[in-house]
């Protein structure tokens, strides 16, 4: 069975009272840090000196997705900050293998995302050099979107090709995750769930927390 590592989405945290609210979800693997710039998504959201400010309040290692459409340029300065994981989008880029390499020189871990209705085979010549591969389950831009149920297939045909290629990145799933589909996600093969508005609007986040953790250990024990 596979670790299942859960991070929450700041995005659909309350910012004015961000020492709290990452104390609140201190019980999860990951911070989910979503940088959009208002080009390659509609939405704007925020940088790194939020991120600086951010790490002040916590231990957690960041795991920072970039919607942006100049990733070789706002790469750096995530990596400057200590990032963990940094993942930039295929779709923006024609020089993901240049990318990848400037962020594992860093010391950092390399991601790669798709958007819903890129295919996975184009990540056929990457998948053999990146640390993590994040299917998004809803068009990126905004937080608390309903997910696409196509993406459990998606999950099976990107674990189908890590398999053929004999590697094993982290498969992470950001959009319209919850208690409700954590399971059939890992069952499917995601190690990695972002969940925001499921956790961040909880009565209890560490009760959320708990709760994603449980239903994807389920999902661990029907993987195929």
């Amino acid at each position: 069975m596979n670790n299942v590592y859960i991070a929450p989405s700041v995005l659909s945290a309350d910012f004015t009272r961000l020492a709290h609210e990452l104390e609140s979800i201190k019980s999860a693997d990951y911070i989910h840090y979503d940088v959009m710039d208002g080009h390659f998504v509609p939405n704007i959201s925020f940088g790194p000196a939020i991120m600086k400010e951010a790490q002040k309040a916590t231990q957690m290692p960041f795991d920072v997705h970039l919607m942006v459409t100049n990733p070789a340029e706002i790469i750096p300065l995530f990596l400057d900050l200590g990032a963990d994981i940094v993942t930039f989008h295929m779709e923006a880029t024609p020089h993901a293998h240049r990318l990848v390499h400037l962020i594992r020189s860093a010391g950092a871990r390399a991601g790669i995302a798709i958007n819903p209705a890129t295919p996975v085979c184009l990540l056929e010549d990457i998948i053999e050099d990146v640390d993590l591969v994040l299917v998004m389950s809803v068009n990126p831009g905004f937080g608390g979107q309903k997910f696409i149920p196509g993406t459990y297939a998606k999950i099976r045909q990107v674990k189908e090709l890590c398999k053929n290629h004999q590697v094993t990145p982290l498969i992470e799933v950001d959009g319209g995750v919850s208690a409700a589909n954590a399971s059939e996600l890992v069952s499917a093969g995601a190690t990695m769930l972002v969940a925001g508005s499921a956790i961040f609007k909880a009565d209890d986040r560490e009760v959320a927390i708990s709760e994603l953790k449980h239903e994807a250990r389920l999902g661990n024990s029907t993987q195929a």
